[in-house]
């Protein structure tokens, strides 16, 4: 696979991830997929392994969270590496905090499809978001 190919593959996982496109995502990463997210105290964060995981991060994700991303992302490539760099927005719905979020997605692929995940985000500002008080 090209670098452009990689690339690709990432993007049309982020549409299928927007889209709610779970064949096409489950398509796109490999069964032995890792996301990792590092933190505590925040409903996401954690190791989530196989499509299973995957399933469940996102279904987690969309009852916990509502994300809106105010500009398209910047990837960058090299190899089976794609580093996603972006911002997002939005709000808890257990406590109806909001957060400002800047993020990093550092993925690896495999044979065209993403084997692993790990995501570096503002664990406190996503913490503080989701405490109760």
């Amino acid at each position: 696979m090209s670098i452009q190919d990689n690339v690709q593959i990432v993007k049309d996982f982020f549409a299928a991830m927007g889209n709610g496109d779970q064949r096409r995502l489950l398509a796109l990463s490999a069964e032995d997929i890792e996301w990792i997210i590092p933190g505590k105290d925040w409903p996401l964060a954690g190791t989530h392994r196989g499509h299973p995981g995957l399933l469940h991060l996102l279904q987690t994700a969309s009852a916990e969270m509502e994300t809106s991303f105010p500009e398209p992302p910047e990837f960058l490539a090299h190899g089976e590496r794609v580093m996603v760099i972006g911002s997002a927005t939005g709000t808890v719905k257990a406590t109806n905090r909001t957060f400002e979020d800047a993020f990093v997605f550092a993925i690896t692929l495999r044979e065209g499809k993403l084997t692993k995940i790990r995501e570096y985000v503002d664990t406190q500002e996503l913490a503080r978001a989701s405490a109760r008080s």
